[in-house]
Formats: C-alpha cells, structure tokens, sequence
C-alpha cells in the first residue's frame, strides 16, 4: 500500500489525546531508574511498531537514531533537532540525532554514536549509552533503531547546517505525558493515515518563543519510550 505525504502535519485534524492515561512518575525519570527499566524490558511490547505502508519505490534501509537523554539537575530533557527544509526525507521536521547505516558501522549503536556526532558535533565521550528500543519501520523505508543514551550537560554543539536547522531541549516529563499526545486522523483519495504529535512551545536559538510539531515517526517512539518507562 502506497500512501500520499503529509507536508503540513500540524492541520490535520485532532481526533483525540490521551489526558485519561497516567503520566510516567518522577520516580521512573530519572537516569538509573530508566536504565533499570531497560535492563529488563523482555516482557515489553511496543505499542507502533512502524508508520504502515510504504513511499513507492523505496528498498528497505537500516538506520539508527540517538535518545539523548540530558542531565540536569532539574531532571531528564530530551535533545532534539529540526531538519532543514530542503532535505528529500522528513524536511523541516523534529526528529533525533541519527541516520542511514553505513558498511564500516559496527551495530546500531555505532551508527546512532556516528551520526550524532557528524550531525550536531556531540562528542561520543559525552555519550552513555543504556539500552535500545525495538526496530521501527518508517513510511521511507527505514529500519531504524532508537538508542536510549544519557548526556552530561556542558557540551558544546556543533550543527551540521546542511542538515540540521537548530537543536533544542525538551523535559522528559512534559513527552512522557499522554496529555501531551494527540491522535491525527487523515484521508486522501481513499487512503487513511493516522499519527500522533506532541507539540511543544520552547526557546528557538534567539531565545524567542517557537512552536516545535514533533509528530510521526519521532512521536510514535516516544510513545513506546512512555510504554515501557510506564510498565503498559
């Protein structure tokens, strides 16, 4: 099944958030407590294993993406990037540090380390890295692996600007609230795609305030990071 692009995510239509769903407790946010819970996450279903369907005309890929996980001393946040616009795949749009494997990578882990690096100039001596989440498939055809990993805060960043617009930080706990999640619902021509979003209002690098749509293929591993850090 091929499905049309989503370009403007943020007009698709509301058909629900999850506000009846209990927010991950502080107690379960912080660094050893998630690598606890990574530690043993045998019996943990994801709740997406992937977008469904497929772009036409895209070979399968492997990739992986970092989860840096940052260490304040107010508690977790999440760094994240927004891509350029004029990238071919998910232009403009929130994700994690990571991408494509490439043949000398040694494992996901080397690919999401590789990748954080070339793209936002994390060094890989800031990096912990404390577990994985399961294979996500993604409407372009990527097999991507998340890499759940800690950061000490105090790193300099160095954007790869061809590819990365800015990078920015999100609490743990704002994400790991389902009444931050909302459900989209949408159809074209007879075919009908569903995705969730957690917008968040933040600092762009000016210190002004911006809207960031993190949505798709990012919002539904964020799910699954809530899934198991919330033991459903």
């Amino acid at each position: 099944m091929t499905r049309p692009a989503i370009t403007q995510p943020q007009l698709i239509p509301v058909t629900s958030i999850d506000d009846h769903l209990p927010a991950v407790p502080a107690s379960a946010l912080t660094a050893e407590a998630i690598r606890g819970r990574l530690a043993t996450q045998s019996t943990w279903t994801p709740e997406f294993a992937g977008d469904g369907g497929l772009f036409p005309g895209r070979a399968p890929s492997g990739a992986a993406v970092l989860i840096p996980l940052v260490q304040h001393a107010a508690g977790l946040s999440l760094l994240l990037t927004r891509r350029t616009d004029h990238l071919r795949d998910h232009a403009g749009q929130i994700s994690f540090p990571g991408g494509r494997v490439e043949p000398e990578d040694d494992g996901p882990v080397a690919t999401a380390l590789r990748e954080t690096e070339e793209e936002i100039g994390l060094a890989r001596t800031c990096i912990d890295v404390i577990g994985q989440l399961p294979v996500y498939s993604t409407v372009t055809a990527f097999q991507v692996t998340p890499v759940v990993a800690l950061v000490e805060p105090g790193f300099t960043l160095k954007l790869d600007d061809f590819e990365v617009a800015e990078a920015f930080e999100v609490p743990l706990a704002f994400l790991m609230n389902p009444a931050h999640h909302r459900h989209h619902r949408f159809e074209f021509a007879g075919t009908e795609r569903r995705f969730l979003s957690m917008p968040w209002q933040g600092l762009d690098v000016e210190g002004k305030p911006r809207d960031y749509f993190i949505w798709g293929a990012t919002a539904a591993m964020l799910r699954n990071f809530y899934r198991l850090l919330s033991g459903a």
